[in-house]
Protein backbone atom coordinates (compact mmCIF):
# COMPACT_ATOMS: atom_id res chain seq x y z
CA UNK A 1 0.00 0.00 0.00
CA UNK A 2 1.37 3.28 -1.03
CA UNK A 3 1.62 6.08 1.01
CA UNK A 4 0.34 8.37 -1.68
CA UNK A 5 -2.84 6.60 -2.02
CA UNK A 6 -3.07 6.10 2.35
CA UNK A 7 -1.46 8.17 4.84
CA UNK A 8 0.94 6.06 6.26
CA UNK A 9 -0.47 7.47 9.65
CA UNK A 10 -3.92 6.25 9.09
CA UNK A 11 -2.13 2.79 8.22
CA UNK A 12 -0.64 2.39 11.51
CA UNK A 13 -2.94 4.68 13.61
CA UNK A 14 -3.58 3.41 16.41
CA UNK A 15 -7.57 1.76 17.21
CA UNK A 16 -7.14 2.17 21.02
CA UNK A 17 -10.46 1.12 23.17
CA UNK A 18 -10.61 3.84 25.08
CA UNK A 19 -9.88 7.86 24.00
CA UNK A 20 -6.72 9.22 23.55
CA UNK A 21 -5.09 12.53 22.14
CA UNK A 22 -4.31 12.39 18.70
CA UNK A 23 -0.97 12.42 18.73
CA UNK A 24 -0.39 9.45 20.50
CA UNK A 25 -2.59 7.60 18.00
CA UNK A 26 -0.76 8.51 15.69
CA UNK A 27 2.48 8.55 16.85
CA UNK A 28 4.38 5.52 15.53
CA UNK A 29 8.21 4.06 14.38
CA UNK A 30 8.51 4.22 10.47
CA UNK A 31 11.28 2.59 8.36
CA UNK A 32 10.43 4.18 5.16
CA UNK A 33 12.12 7.31 5.17
CA UNK A 34 11.82 10.38 2.13
CA UNK A 35 14.56 12.13 0.58
CA UNK A 36 13.21 15.28 2.23
CA UNK A 37 15.21 16.90 4.87
CA UNK A 38 14.57 18.30 8.10
CA UNK A 39 16.11 21.72 8.94
CA UNK A 40 18.37 22.70 11.89
CA UNK A 41 15.16 24.89 13.00
CA UNK A 42 12.93 21.97 13.24
CA UNK A 43 15.46 19.46 14.75
CA UNK A 44 15.85 22.09 17.39
CA UNK A 45 12.08 22.52 17.87
CA UNK A 46 12.38 18.43 18.98
CA UNK A 47 15.29 19.17 21.17
CA UNK A 48 13.21 22.40 23.22
CA UNK A 49 10.24 19.65 23.73
CA UNK A 50 12.83 17.06 24.98
CA UNK A 51 14.20 20.32 27.56
CA UNK A 52 10.34 19.97 28.95
CA UNK A 53 10.20 16.66 30.59
CA UNK A 54 9.89 15.73 33.89
CA UNK A 55 12.94 14.84 35.58
CA UNK A 56 13.79 13.65 39.41
CA UNK A 57 15.16 16.91 41.17
CA UNK A 58 14.95 18.75 37.87
CA UNK A 59 18.41 16.67 36.55
CA UNK A 60 17.70 16.71 33.00
CA UNK A 61 19.91 13.79 32.41
CA UNK A 62 19.64 13.90 28.52
CA UNK A 63 22.40 14.66 26.17
CA UNK A 64 21.95 14.05 22.22
CA UNK A 65 24.33 13.72 19.78
CA UNK A 66 22.83 14.32 16.05
CA UNK A 67 23.85 14.33 12.81
CA UNK A 68 22.61 15.15 9.44
CA UNK A 69 22.15 12.74 6.30
CA UNK A 70 25.27 13.48 3.79
CA UNK A 71 27.61 14.19 6.60
CA UNK A 72 30.40 12.56 8.30
CA UNK A 73 28.99 12.27 11.22
CA UNK A 74 25.69 10.91 9.78
CA UNK A 75 28.18 7.86 9.00
CA UNK A 76 30.07 7.56 12.30
CA UNK A 77 26.74 7.16 14.02
CA UNK A 78 25.18 4.91 11.08
CA UNK A 79 27.92 2.51 11.53
CA UNK A 80 27.08 2.05 15.01
CA UNK A 81 23.74 0.79 14.04
CA UNK A 82 23.45 -3.41 13.99
CA UNK A 83 22.67 -5.42 10.90
CA UNK A 84 18.75 -4.92 11.39
CA UNK A 85 19.07 -1.36 11.05
CA UNK A 86 21.36 -0.24 8.91
CA UNK A 87 19.34 -1.41 5.34
CA UNK A 88 16.44 1.24 6.17
CA UNK A 89 18.05 3.75 8.52
CA UNK A 90 20.33 5.09 5.40
CA UNK A 91 17.65 7.16 3.98
CA UNK A 92 16.77 9.04 7.28
CA UNK A 93 17.22 12.65 7.50
CA UNK A 94 18.89 12.61 11.08
CA UNK A 95 20.38 10.35 13.03
CA UNK A 96 20.87 11.06 16.94
CA UNK A 97 22.26 9.22 19.64
CA UNK A 98 20.33 9.63 23.02
CA UNK A 99 22.53 9.46 25.74
CA UNK A 100 22.27 9.32 29.81
CA UNK A 101 24.39 10.99 32.36
CA UNK A 102 24.23 8.70 35.21
CA UNK A 103 25.18 10.46 38.21
CA UNK A 104 23.12 14.03 39.83
CA UNK A 105 25.51 17.27 39.08
CA UNK A 106 24.57 18.79 42.25
CA UNK A 107 26.15 16.21 44.85
CA UNK A 108 27.41 13.31 42.25
CA UNK A 109 25.48 10.64 43.39
CA UNK A 110 24.30 7.75 41.00
CA UNK A 111 21.04 9.02 39.20
CA UNK A 112 18.48 5.79 39.44
CA UNK A 113 16.08 7.52 37.41
CA UNK A 114 18.55 8.67 34.80
CA UNK A 115 16.59 6.10 32.31
CA UNK A 116 13.33 7.15 33.25
CA UNK A 117 13.96 10.79 32.70
CA UNK A 118 15.18 9.88 29.43
CA UNK A 119 12.80 8.40 28.06
CA UNK A 120 9.93 10.74 29.35
CA UNK A 121 12.42 13.39 27.35
CA UNK A 122 12.39 11.31 24.06
CA UNK A 123 8.72 10.80 24.42
CA UNK A 124 8.49 14.48 24.58
CA UNK A 125 10.19 14.70 20.87
CA UNK A 126 8.08 11.92 19.20
CA UNK A 127 5.15 13.41 19.71
CA UNK A 128 6.27 16.62 19.15
CA UNK A 129 7.65 15.45 15.48
CA UNK A 130 3.96 14.06 14.76
CA UNK A 131 2.83 17.32 15.27
CA UNK A 132 5.19 18.79 12.83
CA UNK A 133 4.60 16.33 10.46
CA UNK A 134 7.33 13.78 10.53
CA UNK A 135 8.15 11.07 12.67
CA UNK A 136 11.14 9.35 14.74
CA UNK A 137 12.30 5.52 15.19
CA UNK A 138 13.71 4.83 18.79
CA UNK A 139 16.15 1.65 18.05
CA UNK A 140 17.62 -0.32 21.04
CA UNK A 141 19.65 -2.41 17.99
CA UNK A 142 23.31 -0.75 18.16
CA UNK A 143 26.40 -1.24 19.45
CA UNK A 144 26.77 0.79 22.79
CA UNK A 145 30.72 0.17 22.97
CA UNK A 146 31.13 1.22 19.34
CA UNK A 147 29.06 4.26 20.12
CA UNK A 148 30.72 5.09 23.52
CA UNK A 149 34.35 5.04 21.51
CA UNK A 150 32.83 6.93 18.72
CA UNK A 151 31.46 9.68 20.63
CA UNK A 152 34.09 9.89 23.07
CA UNK A 153 31.53 9.53 25.81
CA UNK A 154 33.42 9.69 29.37
CA UNK A 155 32.56 7.18 32.60
CA UNK A 156 29.22 8.51 33.57
CA UNK A 157 27.17 8.90 30.12
CA UNK A 158 25.53 6.12 28.64
CA UNK A 159 23.72 5.51 25.55
CA UNK A 160 20.48 5.20 25.85
CA UNK A 161 18.83 4.63 22.63
CA UNK A 162 19.38 5.49 18.72
CA UNK A 163 16.86 7.64 17.11
CA UNK A 164 16.34 7.66 13.15
CA UNK A 165 14.82 11.22 12.12
CA UNK A 166 12.61 12.25 9.04
CA UNK A 167 9.51 12.38 6.52
CA UNK A 168 7.46 9.60 5.97
CA UNK A 169 7.81 7.80 2.11
CA UNK A 170 6.06 4.47 0.71
CA UNK A 171 6.52 1.20 2.31
CA UNK A 172 6.71 -0.67 -0.77
CA UNK A 173 10.36 1.02 -0.97
CA UNK A 174 11.25 -1.16 1.59
CA UNK A 175 12.45 -4.53 1.08
CA UNK A 176 11.19 -7.80 3.35
CA UNK A 177 10.21 -8.34 6.40
CA UNK A 178 10.52 -4.43 6.78
CA UNK A 179 8.37 -3.63 4.30
CA UNK A 180 5.40 -5.70 5.66
CA UNK A 181 6.75 -4.59 9.43
CA UNK A 182 5.81 -1.17 7.98
CA UNK A 183 1.95 -1.86 6.76
CA UNK A 184 1.09 -4.34 9.63
CA UNK A 185 -1.64 -2.77 11.84
CA UNK A 186 0.14 -1.93 15.62
CA UNK A 187 -1.26 -3.44 18.68
CA UNK A 188 -1.18 -3.32 22.72
CA UNK A 189 -1.86 -5.45 25.39
CA UNK A 190 -5.31 -4.53 27.34
CA UNK A 191 -4.88 -2.26 29.73
CA UNK A 192 -5.92 -5.02 32.18
CA UNK A 193 -2.44 -7.02 31.77
CA UNK A 194 -0.42 -4.00 33.41
CA UNK A 195 -2.97 -1.50 35.16
CA UNK A 196 -4.29 -3.50 38.54
CA UNK A 197 -6.75 -1.19 41.00
CA UNK A 198 -6.81 -1.81 44.71
CA UNK A 199 -8.75 -1.09 47.54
Amino acid sequence: MSSQSTPDHLIKEAQTIHPVIDLIRRRWSPRSFSERMLDEERLNTLFEAASWAASSGNEQPWQYVYAFRGTEGFSKLWHCLDDGNRPWTFKASVLIASVKRTIIERNQKVNAWASHDVGMANAHMFLQAVSMGFYCHPMAGFYPDKLRETLGLDEFQEPVCMIAVGYLDDPDKLDEPNRTKEITPRTRKGIDTFARKIT
